[in-house]
């Protein structure tokens, strides 16, 4: 298959456990087990894996640290945004040397879709849903026949073994464009869900805030698991769009990440400042500041927030 680690390791690397020898391996994702197990399969099985959800669910996350475990190498990614031509997906050219030398391959420059072809490598796609559709049906004949046509030179480049693509997709995000069915049908599709339970939120934010501190060589630290808690609980019921006491319905689909950076901005803050405690209060006792900043903009934005503001007690001051 040309793969680094075999699936059932890959598995392992992505998810954590603990291999023969009794060595811990630490998860590097938190969700469904048997959602990663489809993920690994597909890939295992040739296919081309596509990574759905909502904006925060992990999907450059878990894609990056797929291709690390497959091919030993992440770096090989094309970001998609809505003025890229197909020369992102398949190659350019050195133009000095074109016009010295005319059409060759050393005036060619590769893509890192040309470069994974071959080279035998996952080629991760972020946010394929913004390029432009022409340009995503350049993937199709990739897909398909493995193979990248290049006219100038009357050559094609075979994919090498171990050659496939991990594309990522918000599908709910503003300027999107969908993708065609021929597309579509070149790939698997995983959706990536947003955590269940408050709980698993919270440990997840956690264990992030502390893998941060660590890697930053930070002073060991209380996280402030209850600030946390209380954030999250708010990102919740703007996401969920409603809140827990049913006293209000709001439009909102917030990204879980956001827990995340603002667990982090409370870490950091016990580290870099003082007075802890007050940066704390400050920042979990003012709710209205922390939504925001992070609300979208839609019709009725104001009277959705007004309307939450009037239902929802202060963070600080709330018994759950």
């Amino acid at each position: 298959m040309g793969w680094q680690l075999s699936p059932w390791a890959v598995a392992t690397f992505v998810l954590g456990g603990k291999l023969p020898d009794g060595t811990a391996i630490e998860p590097k994702y938190v969700g469904h087990r048997r959602l990663i197990e489809v993920a690994i399969a597909t890939l295992a099985t040739d296919r081309a894996l596509l990574l759905s959800g909502l904006p925060g669910t992990a999907k450059t996350w878990l894609s990056e640290h797929l291709a690390a475990a497959i091919s030993g190498d992440s770096t090989l990614l094309v970001q998609g945004t809505a003025g890229q031509n197909e020369d992102a997906l398949r190659y350019t050219w050195n133009y000095a040397r074109l016009l010295a030398e005319g059409p060759s391959e050393t005036a060619l420059v590769p893509s890192p879709v040309m470069r994974g072809m071959q080279q035998g490598k996952l080629v991760r796609i972020e946010e394929l849903s913004r390029m432009p559709s022409e340009v995503q049906d350049a993937l199709i004949t990739i897909l398909s026949e493995k193979t990248l046509p290049v006219p100038e030179l009357n050559l094609q480049i075979q994919a090498v073994q171990g050659f496939n693509v991990i594309a990522t997709s918000n599908e709910r995000d503003k300027g999107v464009n969908e993708l065609s069915n021929a597309l579509r049908r070149r790939f698997n599709t995983v959706t990536l869900p947003l955590p269940v339970s408050i709980e698993a939120e919270v440990d997840i934010v956690q264990r992030r805030v502390e893998q941060l501190g660590n890697n930053m060589k930070m002073a060991p630290a209380v996280t402030p698991v209850e600030e946390i808690r209380r954030l999250i609980a708010v990102f919740r019921e703007l996401r969920n769009g409603i809140k827990r006491d049913m006293a209000a319905q709001i439009c909102y689909f917030g990204k879980f990440i956001l827990g995340i950076g603002w667990g982090i901005r409370m870490g950091f803050s016990s580290h870099f400042f003082i007075n802890e405690a007050r940066f704390i209060q400050r920042t979990c006792g003012r709710p209205i500041e922390v939504i925001s900043n992070h609300w979208e903009d839609p019709p009725h934005s104001k009277t959705l927030q007004g309307e939450y503001y009037l239902n929802a007690s202060l963070v600080l001051n709330r018994a759950d």
